[in-house]
């Protein structure tokens, strides 16, 4: 509806009828012809990554149109020992996995802790994940709303069962509750004692599912870290400026954050490695997308 209505806005402000245009449908329906058509050069999408990779097959059998995506993530987030305040990095991993419900790409889905403090540092984030507790999306006191629908919310279940029927600790929420209301809300989960191999590590959930996976040594760290088909995001949490600097390059990640979570402005660019997508969006960078180089050589007598 907000994309209709940005049409009737475009239209009012004088723009002419062809030069904006808003299409409802379905993606195998209306997404598929678009993405089928002669005369579309150029696609840009925003979802999941199986929708994506059809797309560029959709390029294949049609004009080879250029194709830019930014697709899935199961973006970790690194905690060393040494963080430089303990209390502020388990609320930003709580709110990296609880805000929006979980239904973000760059999600911090993926909690790595330095075995020395991960016991005590899952217990932090608990606590900080009750002040996410699910409500009337249109209550101002309301941090956590409704999951976008029946299926998705399907979904979410099924990986909370999953994580248990691996063996992930569930430690914090993992039920779905206010079902009286007839909306689709789940608590935050945290599972402990994850491995990267489970079902809730490795694959994008797309909800509020967090995943903690400890580690010994940074190397460590990094391997979990991008044991992973996707690249969106990551954030590395240490007092040691030279720990910070050598983690954040040796991670196969587009943005890495240092010491907080989900920074970034329109002067920065966004985007993915792997299967996260390609092209980047923001900046002065995102207007390859939008562009042809072209050479024109001329001969002068």
């Amino acid at each position: 509806m907000s994309a209709i209505r940005l049409a009737a806005l475009a239209q009012q402000a004088g723009i002419p009828d062809g030069v904006f245009n808003v299409l409802p449908g379905y993606g195998h329906t209306v997404g598929k012809a678009l993405a089928l058509h002669q005369d579309v050069d150029c696609l840009v999408f925003t979802g999941s990554t199986g929708v994506a990779k059809q797309l560029l097959i959709y390029a294949g059998e049609s004009n080879m149109k250029r194709v830019w995506l930014e697709a899935g993530g199961k973006s970790p987030n690194i905690v060393f020992a040494d963080a430089p305040d303990l209390d502020r990095a388990a609320t930003e991993a709580a709110s990296a996995i609880a805000f929006n419900q979980g239904e973000v790409c760059t999600a911090g889905s993926r909690l790595l802790v330095e075995a020395s403090i991960k016991d005590d540092f899952v217990l932090r984030v608990a606590k900080a994940l009750k002040a996410w507790q699910p409500g009337h999306p249109l209550d101002p006191q309301t941090t956590c709303g409704a999951i976008v629908d029946q299926q998705q919310l399907e979904r979410v279940i099924g990986y909370i069962e999953a994580g248990v029927q691996e063996g992930a600790t569930l430690a914090e929420g993992g039920s779905q509750v206010l079902q009286d209301s007839g909306g689709f809300f789940v608590q935050p989960t945290l599972f402990d004692n994850v491995t990267n191999q489970m079902k809730i590590a490795a694959e994008e959930i797309f909800g509020p599912v967090l995943s903690v996976i400890p580690f010994e040594t940074a190397d460590e760290a990094i391997a979990i870290a991008n044991d992973s088909i996707y690249g969106l995001a990551a954030a590395v949490w240490t007092a040691d400026i030279n720990k910070a600097h050598k983690t954040a390059k040796a991670l196969r990640a587009g943005s890495v954050w240092i010491n907080h979570y989900d920074g970034g402005d329109m002067t920065a660019p966004f985007g993915g490695f792997k299967q996260s997508g390609n092209g980047r969006d923001k900046s002065l960078h995102a207007f390859d997308k939008y562009t042809e180089l072209k050479a024109t050589w001329i001969e002068l007598y």
